[in-house]
């Protein structure tokens, strides 16, 4: 079992920079690959960006490619989306998500249903 608890969040005027933390229980972070995924008001939930669990591979929605940057630390037993640049249409409840493989590719990464673990989600408003 992992528990996923988010920090991170809030309120932030466009071109402005949040970064979310994510922080799994456990002795075993370093075998999961991690996902955020995020769910803006009246849309379906939405890929984000992973990371495989050496964090040695990464990868984005393009949507946030060049804005956004995943990492993590093992040793906290910590992800992290560093999210700079926002825009108002960033605007929603962020999620993440862990699975227990090494690697993602070849893996659909990009699907909700890949992930067994889900953080409580955290708001992210961009005001314009």
């Amino acid at each position: 079992q992992v528990q996923l608890v988010q920090s991170g969040g809030g309120l932030v005027q466009a071109g402005g920079s949040l970064r979310l933390s994510c922080a799994a229980s456990g002795r075993t972070f370093s075998m999961y690959s991690m996902g955020w995924f995020r769910q803006a008001p009246g849309k379906e939930r939405e890929f984000v960006a992973a990371i495989s669990w050496s964090g040695g591979s990464t990868y984005y929605a393009d949507s946030v490619k060049g804005r956004f940057t995943i990492s993590r630390d093992n040793a906290k037993n910590t992800v992290y989306l560093q999210m700079n640049s926002l825009k108002p249409e960033d605007t929603a409840v962020y999620y993440c998500a862990a699975v227990r493989r090494a690697v993602l590719a070849g893996n659909p990464y990009r699907l909700e249903n890949f992930y067994d673990y889900w953080g409580q989600g955290t708001q992210v408003t961009v005001s314009s």
